[in-house]
């Protein structure tokens, strides 16, 4: 019921929007921003100033990406701050949404405060998000919590107003918790997925069954099932960054965060660790042909953003290979990284004359394609699978060689 502008410095995006077409993938998005654009209610432009100027609350949603030994890039986010200032034509409430190290509340205010032209009631308010892609409408009106963080009482009470009707748990705190609360809870589910794949390459190597042990872990009420899927460890613009940068904040508190260490490197082996699979296996990869089956971090989203999928298809190139790619939605993205690589129409496009099928994102529809026509069509029933959507004993009974994580491989003759 809140009267939302939309405003962006990218022209192309705000037109596009203007013209009711979504710029990401995310199912559902494209109804819910027709209808409000319908009612009135939604509204997109690159005249941010104008913007700030309606706004008697403002969110900062930009990107704060990472350099290469985590420092977080926050230019974007003082570049938004300088506007607000700029365009200051009385009180404002401005919430910082994107993900930001400990103390950068003070930073936006200091930045608004500088470069207003009239003296003005500004107050900062931490509220990060906890969206995940592909299920992120349902995650924003059903959230787990909301925590909101801020030093002035009356202007968080505001912004849970704003809240109120979606009846979840809200957590009210100072700025500096809620802007470590959401780096915590990324490293923590982080630091889950980088477990179980330690636990896995273990399983491989004594003979057990990650996903039966993932199963018997996740009854446990104080673990839970949620991020114990094994696999080749993982990607998107959140997890990765927010460890990195959670590890570089701390490093830049005197403070080394021993386990965060392990997680990430974890994390970068486990997409190596099933490249050398496929190299022992075949001996070198020169001249194979390898289709590869998804590209992007997950299902139900286009985000190639840190998927394991640039790693391997790079490799695979280097190492002389030839392949073949399919994904539902990244194709045209990934085809401007790669054009190198042969982009299919299907999956069945992908692996013909294969000498093996790579599976890196776990679609439904890779999960439910025709088994035996794969191995029909395919140069060799190989199957190298970074998800373990299949059970390794219907591999076996439909004749193809195998090889999941932390299971036991299944190889023919």
């Amino acid at each position: 019921g809140n009267d939302v502008i939309g405003a962006d410095i990218d022209g192309g995006k705000i037109g596009r929007l203007n013209d009711g077409i979504i710029p990401i993938f995310e199912p559902g998005l494209e109804e819910i921003v027709s209808r409000n654009i319908a009612e009135g209610r939604l509204t997109f432009t690159t005249d941010i100033p104008g913007a700030v100027k309606k706004a008697d609350v403002i969110y900062i949603a930009v990107g704060t990406p990472s350099a290469d030994d985590g420092t977080v890039d926050l230019s974007y986010v003082d570049a938004v701050a300088k506007t607000i200032g700029e365009s200051m034509n009385g009180p404002k409430i401005v919430i910082n949404k994107s993900t930001v190290p400990v103390g950068s509340g003070d930073r936006v205010k200091n930045i608004i405060k500088k470069n207003m032209k009239g003296a003005y009631e500004i107050k900062v308010v931490s509220n990060p998000e906890f969206l995940r892609e592909g299920s992120a409408i349902h995650d924003f009106m059903f959230p787990d919590r909301i925590v909101i963080g801020s030093g002035d009482g009356r202007a968080a009470e505001t912004i849970r107003e704003i809240y109120q009707p979606l009846e979840a748990p809200i957590v009210m705190t100072d700025l500096e918790s809620a802007e470590m609360i959401k780096y915590a809870s990324n490293a923590f589910l982080a630091t889950k997925i980088s477990f179980i794949n330690e636990i896995a390459n273990l399983c491989e190597a004594v003979g057990a069954d990650v996903e039966k042990v993932a199963e018997g872990m996740g009854l446990d009420k104080r673990i839970g099932r949620n991020f114990l899927s094994a696999g080749i460890g993982c990607g998107g613009s959140c997890f990765p960054k927010d460890t990195l940068g959670l590890f570089h904040i701390g490093r830049q508190a005197k403070y080394d965060l021993q386990i965060l260490k392990s997680v990430i490197e974890v994390n970068d082996a486990q997409r190596k660790s099933f490249l050398k699979k496929m190299t022992a296996h075949f001996g070198s990869l020169s001249g194979k042909k390898i289709a590869v089956l998804g590209m992007t971090f997950k299902p139900n989203t286009d985000d190639t953003r840190d998927a394991p999928s640039h790693f391997i298809i790079a490799e695979l190139l280097a190492a002389g290979a030839k392949v073949s790619a399919f994904d539902p939605l990244a194709c045209t993205e990934m085809q401007k990284l790669y054009p190198a690589v042969e982009y299919a129409s299907s999956v069945y496009h992908a692996a013909k004359d294969s000498d093996a099928c790579v599976i890196l994102t776990e679609w439904n529809e890779f999960k439910q394609m025709d088994l035996g026509k794969m191995k029909q069509i395919m140069k060799k029933p190989v199957v190298f699978d970074g998800r373990n959507i299949y059970e390794p004993e219907r591999m076996k009974q439909l004749g193809f060689t195998y090889i999941s994580v932390g299971r036991k491989p299944v190889k023919q003759g």
